[in-house]
């Protein structure tokens, strides 16, 4: 399969009625670590399934190990892989609708906060890498992508995703992207 760009927006890759609207529910619990976009989590299981679906998009995290969505996708295979975990969740705990929850101010409060999202990335690389288990090595490995993510690309991702919310469409070449 050929992994196409994405479209102005990666949610038109999700098939009709495939994380539909719950009310709100999962926003309500939203996990704390899920990076501002279209897709997040709010109550999971801890299995550590999703990394076997989506290892570039999701991590384990928070007070109980349950998934977040670190990455947003941006292709159509991104999509299919981040909508596999989604399936392997038990909880029915993914939402896709954050397009209509998140808030330019929210984002800006988000990155504002990043340094306790690292802080806390930071110590699951340190409690993951001491485990011996290949699940937890691999983990840990996804931390310290999240970790390089956050000093990288995660920003301009952001500044991206702003436009999206305050423009209705994806930036393209040329157009001037909003502050952070």
């Amino acid at each position: 399969m050929t992994d196409t760009p994405a479209p102005p927006d990666p949610i038109s890759y999700v098939p009709p009625n495939y994380l539909t609207s719950d009310d709100g529910r999962k926003w309500a619990v939203k996990h704390w670590l899920n990076v501002p976009g279209p897709f997040y989590t709010g109550e999971t299981d801890t299995g550590w399934m999703g990394r076997k679906s989506a290892p570039r998009h999701v991590l384990y995290g928070g007070e109980y190990l349950n998934e977040f969505v670190y990455r947003q996708p941006k292709t159509k295979a991104e999509v299919a892989c981040l909508l596999e975990a989604a399936g392997d969740d038990p909880l029915d705990g993914y939402a896709g609708d954050g397009d209509s929850r998140w808030t330019p101010d929210a984002v800006r409060a988000w990155w504002d906060a990043r340094n306790e999202v690292e802080e806390h990335v930071a110590g699951l690389v340190v409690q993951f890498s001491a485990l011996p288990d290949p699940e937890d090595q691999e983990a840990a490995e996804g931390a310290r992508d999240f970790l390089a993510y956050l000093a990288g690309e995660l920003r301009s991702d952001l500044q991206a995703y702003l436009f999206r919310l305050e423009r209705g469409r994806y930036p393209v070449a040329g157009d001037q992207l909003p502050d952070l």
